[in-house]
């Protein structure tokens, strides 16, 4: 081969190489601070797809699960400030963790600065279909002897675990946590009458209220859940001041610029107002409610003095 045309080829090589390189640059990178198949990853899917649209740029998703969300979540705080590594943020990562953990490798405010307001899902209370609790006030009822009742979670800590401590406060009796590692294996406990209840998203329960397994007996919202219409809630059974719902928010690192942020939360306002992404999100149970860059700020800091107290009422810890 002679000189010139090992140039060329050299040439030509570092171009192919060049070029991978610049589309890599130029993709954009939202962690999914959970296992594939979850709530959270399932709607980063749909946003991430979405806002590559907008930004004409490739979005990939990377789950990076562990320690509740909070291994993914202090890989992005620490990540370079370029608007190319993202979040997809829960309630659990961005306000029941902050109380949860005695170590949390991040601060919630310091750390990240909030790109999008993605939408929130009551839970349902949900019995196996089997159960003896036809209603909420057969739960009490049951709570209220000796051996009271048992409710299911995905961990300490979780909004599933919170919602049944709350309740166990509003209604009295006895009611024993049962903490699973994934909401899955705690809803199959449930179906079987293993456990007496759970609080879980719509999206997973609906399916096996339909297929006649559960039965739901509450929404954990100010108002009904889109996705089960004909569930009243706990305010609406007189229960008091019981309005916890989960909520999904795209984070950046604190650090990014402004007009970076700026850039990122036109293009995800764009891309959450398209009728097909709704539709997919109303398919997870997720119900969307616009926020105003100025919002999301303080919409965080009152969801971590909420939950906070939530924790401490009761007495869960993560060391």
């Amino acid at each position: 081969m002679s000189l010139n045309r090992r140039c060329a080829l050299a040439a030509g090589l570092l171009s192919l190489a060049a070029l991978a390189h610049a589309q890599d640059g130029g993709a954009i990178k939202m962690i999914v601070p959970f296992g594939p198949g979850t709530t959270t990853d399932t709607v980063a899917r749909v946003v991430a797809e979405a806002l590559g649209k907008q930004l004409n740029q490739t979005v990939i998703v990377d789950n990076r699960a562990g320690a509740g969300g909070s291994v993914g979540s202090d890989q992005v705080a620490k990540s370079a400030p370029d608007g190319k590594t993202l979040v997809m943020g829960t309630v659990g990562t961005h306000a029941i963790n902050a109380a949860l953990f005695r170590k949390l490798p991040y601060d919630t405010l310091r750390d990240f600065a909030p790109v999008a307001f993605i939408g929130y899902t009551p839970t349902l209370l949900v019995v196996a279909a089997n159960s003896p609790a036809k209603s909420l006030k057969d739960l009490a009822a049951m709570a209220a002897r000796p051996e009271g009742v048992t409710f299911a979670s995905a961990g300490n800590g979780t909004s599933g675990h919170l919602a049944g401590e709350l309740l166990a406060q509003r209604l009295g009796g006895k009611m024993i946590h049962v903490p699973y590692k994934e909401g899955a294996v705690a809803m199959t406990s449930v179906m079987a009458a293993q456990v007496d209840f759970m609080f879980y998203h719509p999206a997973a329960v609906m399916p096996q209220i339909k297929a006649g397994k559960l039965r739901a007996l509450a929404a954990s919202g100010a108002v009904r859940s889109a996705a089960a219409s004909d569930v009243a809630t706990l305010i609406e059974q007189g229960v008091k001041d019981f309005d916890l719902v989960a909520w999904f928010m795209v984070y950046a690192p604190a650090a990014t610029p402004a007009a970076t942020l700026a850039q990122l939360r036109t293009a995800a306002a764009n891309a959450l107002s398209q009728p097909d992404v709704a539709t997919r999100l109303r398919e997870q149970g997720i119900e969307q409610r616009a926020m105003r860059a100025e919002e999301l700020l303080p919409f965080n800091k009152t969801e971590l003095v909420k939950w906070a107290e939530l924790v401490k009422r009761s007495g869960a810890q993560v060391d």
